[in-house]
């Protein structure tokens, strides 16, 4: 038996707080400090960044966070994994060595890569892979127009490269969970099948990913966390069978409790089979215990072998967009959105049929009886889109200035001035064989190695836990905010939006398990109404999860939602006033 590996995550995003790593290693004690910088929206925007200035590839602020720590982790034996390299994991790892050389610092640096399938895929195609998006169906079409392509890799690069002595690993487009449970893999000497203990370890990095969103950020009842101005980020301590306790340092902001992990377990997952290119971890078994303060622990998670197949996320650009707003204040809202946009289209050098794409939206933030200005503002928006760039451009913006004074009373423009449209890209998944996507693991200055990212056969199946069996109260009820009495966390995954939903007390999911259908979730987010929705239930977090298909259409950086990211999602909901058992109220 070995003892458990301390896993301290320094970033849960590119552009989290850099003084993060500091105060990881710096308050410790930690094993390994990780940190995840990509997301789905950031592989598309270090494609930008990489087309306007080489060596743009990767996270940045990663190698500024290596000067500030790279010392102390080599002093105490802290081992560093990243997946800030991105689109470029051998620059980022050489600038990093730059700044371990300007130190005076000779740390063992590795970096993983394989990931990157964007020159790779006319190669493939003609391999017989189709790489259809795996939820439509279409075909790939030209695969030229593709800026990114990258697959999600497991662990086992990471393991080789902390085998072969590396102090620093670098990786391009690996899980989010990956960078912790490589680390407690190679620590533990699991084997690629031992899937209990795998799918511990991925529960473990999903809840520690994105930083601070374990430890109060993000959460639905941040009023009753103390120190929310500054929190601290999170650690996941993992044991040889793969359960853990999720912490924070002590004395930090934040608290970590079964309410803030259940929240960040429900972030951006699907079904209660979470899959993954090393195992897939079932979320129906988790059990969540609170041991002390600031301490959860997580045990039961079982594991079942993973697809054959690995995610490839490509993006492409999809064209251009412009996006206007205007005020619409006081009375005859309605009346003053209508002119506006027929006064805009007369203005307009285009007609609405010549684009391709037009969103329109009244949006009503006004009050009655507005007690300021503010408060009388409604919003009339446009989003146009189309590939040709000048059909978005300044000329159109100038038609909502066009009308400014021969229109509707008090017009005025939101968000800056005329200006010229936008490039957007376009989330397209898919799948390849997983056998097709080796991993590449370098040392700097040494050798390069090959790891086979194919799972080993096995048949393995596993039935969820029931959880609690409470029972749903009767009786009197009274009309209030359903965030009342339960939680939320939403996100992203892609074109679709998740939303998961979190009870209290056995007789809250009692009530929660019946009462929030699919239907019901339809009648209080009309916006959802007519989309596709997946329900899973995850009765031992008294926790239900939908799946809203084509909520965030294209994918975030094409969708024309105020909120493309789905963030505020579960917030909204919370905010909808349903009947809700007096004896539930009284408990909360």
């Amino acid at each position: 038996m070995t003892e458990p590996i301390r896993i301290a995550n320094c970033s849960g995003f590119y552009g989290d707080r850099l003084s993060a790593a500091v105060e990881m290693v710096e308050d410790g004690p930690i094993d390994v400090l990780t940190g995840d910088w990509l997301a789905e929206l950031t592989m598309l925007i270090l494609a930008r960044t990489q087309a306007k200035r080489p060596g743009g590839g990767y996270a940045r602020t990663f190698v500024a966070q290596m000067e500030q720590v790279m010392g102390t982790c080599l002093d105490r034996g802290i081992k560093v994994v990243s997946n800030a390299g991105g689109l470029d994991p051998a620059g980022c790892a050489e600038a990093v060595a730059e700044v371990a050389a300007k130190l005076g610092l000779a740390p063992m640096i590795a970096y993983v890569s394989g990931d990157n399938l964007q020159p790779r895929l006319g190669e493939l195609l003609e391999a017989g892979v189709e790489l259809a998006h795996f939820e439509t169906g279409e075909p790939i079409g030209d695969v030229s127009r593709f800026i990114t392509a990258n697959a999600y890799l497991g662990c086992w690069g990471i393991v080789d490269a902390l085998n072969r002595g590396a102090d620093i690993v670098i990786t391009g487009r690996v899980t989010d969970a990956a960078v912790v449970c490589g680390p407690a893999a190679w620590h533990h000497g699991w084997a690629r099948h031992s899937w209990d203990s795998l799918a511990g370890a991925v529960v473990a990095g999903h809840v520690v990913e994105c930083g601070a969103q374990a430890t109060g950020g993000n959460y639905s009842f941040f009023t009753e966390v103390p120190g929310m101005t500054r929190v601290g980020f999170p650690w996941a301590e993992i044991a040889s069978d793969g359960s853990c306790v999720i912490g924070k340092h002590d004395g930090t902001g934040g608290e970590v409790s079964i309410g803030t992990v259940t929240s960040q377990l429900l972030y951006e997952i699907g079904s209660p089979a979470y899959l993954g290119p090393d195992v897939s971890a079932r979320f129906d078994t988790i059990h969540l215990e609170q041991v002390s303060t600031d301490r959860v622990r997580i045990t039961g998670t079982k594991g079942e072998p993973p697809p054959r197949t690995l995610k490839v996320a490509m993006n492409e650009v999809g064209g251009f967009r412009q996006d206007l707003a205007v005020a619409l204040t006081g009375l005859d809202v309605e009346a003053k959105a209508k002119l506006v946009e027929d006064a805009f289209w007369a203005a307009c050098p285009y007609g609405p049929e010549d684009y391709e794409s037009i969103t329109t939206r009244l949006v009503r933030t006004d009050k009655p009886d507005p007690a300021t200005n503010e408060e009388a503002v409604a919003l009339w928006r446009i989003t146009l889109k189309d590939p040709d760039e000048r059909k978005v451009g300044r000329a159109v913006a100038n038609a909502v200035t066009e009308i400014a004074l021969a229109t509707i009373p008090g017009l005025f423009g939101v968000g800056g001035g005329p200006s010229g449209g936008s490039a957007y890209g376009v989330f397209r998944p898919a799948l390849v064989p997983a056998e097709l996507v080796p991993q590449s693991v370098v040392i700097l200055g040494g050798k390069r190695t090959v790891v086979d990212s194919v799972a080993p056969m096995a048949e393995v199946h596993v039935v969820g836990d029931e959880g609690p069996a409470g029972i749903a109260p009767t009786g009197p009820t009274v009309s209030a905010p359903i965030g009342r009495v339960v939680g939320t966390r939403s996100g992203d995954k892609g074109g679709h939006a998740n939303l998961g939903v979190f009870a209290r007390s056995d007789q809250a999911w009692a009530w929660l398990d019946e009462f929030l259908t699919t239907d019901t979730l339809r009648h209080l987010l009309p916006e959802v109404a007519p989309l596709l929705i997946d329900r899973y239930r995850l009765p031992a977090l008294r926790s239900l999860n939908f799946v809203i298909h084509d909520l965030l259409q294209e994918g975030v950086a094409a969708s024309t939602r105020q909120d493309a990211q789905a963030k505020s999602l579960g917030e909204w909901l919370r905010s909808r006033v349903v009947d809700i058992p007096t004896v539930l109220l009284e408990r909360a």
